[in-house]
């Protein structure tokens, strides 16, 4: 199965998935030289995963993606916030694209917005939201106390990561950030089997319409 991974941070959604031949896209150098060590048999592309889902969509059978979710976030309603910046819509961009032009299965998560979602999620899992063309079962999601104060090692036990050191993004001295933006490898796991038990229940209703059609053509002529 040749998987898209897009935005793919330090791929803790991909961390257990088997049997696939996945390409991760991910623009920070440091964040993907991490990946690479943990997945050194995935195609690495370091750039814009926006433009490469555009230009390349047609070419997977499953595409997950984990667009920014700093400006949706509901920190940027809290009353300490004082950079102001507009929701980056490309997170609907490929929700729509996908959901009107890609044949295959696909998924894209983001967090629970300060604002209504413009587009309805698929499903709500923890503090996560999914779009999708299948149905994700609900699903209790590994969760660690005290979350969002932990520290980079106790993110990393609970991701089951051992990289040296920390990964700082651009302007940002919190080295736990970059791990608190990865998904739970069991919830990621959950997410990418769901998709293949509704692929296979739509090849078979695919196969019985097909089989329909034919035995209406054989009794009309």
């Amino acid at each position: 199965m040749k998987v898209l991974n897009l935005y793919s941070g330090l791929g803790g959604n991909r961390r257990y998935w088997k049997n696939v031949n996945v390409t991760a896209v991910e623009n920070n150098e440091q964040i993907a030289s991490v990946y690479r060590k943990l997945f050194p048999k995935d195609k690495l592309v370091i750039g814009d995963a926006h433009a490469y889902l555009l230009n390349h969509f047609r070419e997977y059978d499953f595409i997950w993606s984990s667009p920014p979710c700093q400006s949706h976030s509901k920190m940027m309603r809290a009353t300490r916030h004082t950079i102001n910046t507009y929701p980056d819509l490309k997170l609907y961009e490929e929700i729509l694209l996908l959901k009107y032009f890609f044949d295959g299965s696909w998924a894209v998560e983001n967090i629970t917005p300060y604002y209504d979602p413009l587009v309805e999620p698929s499903v709500k899992i923890g503090r996560h939201l999914f779009w999708s063309n299948y149905s994700i079962a609900p699903f209790d999601a590994p969760e660690l106390k005290g979350f969002f104060s932990a520290a980079p090692a106790e993110l990393k036990k609970w991701l089951g990561y051992s990289y040296k050191g920390n990964i700082y993004y651009k302007g940002n001295h919190d080295g736990g950030q970059v791990l608190r933006n990865c998904v739970h490898p069991e919830l990621g796991l959950h997410v990418f089997s769901e998709s293949k038990k509704s692929g296979s229940a739509r090849i078979k209703s695919k196969a019985i319409t097909i089989k329909q059609k034919q035995q209406a053509y054989e009794i009309r002529y």
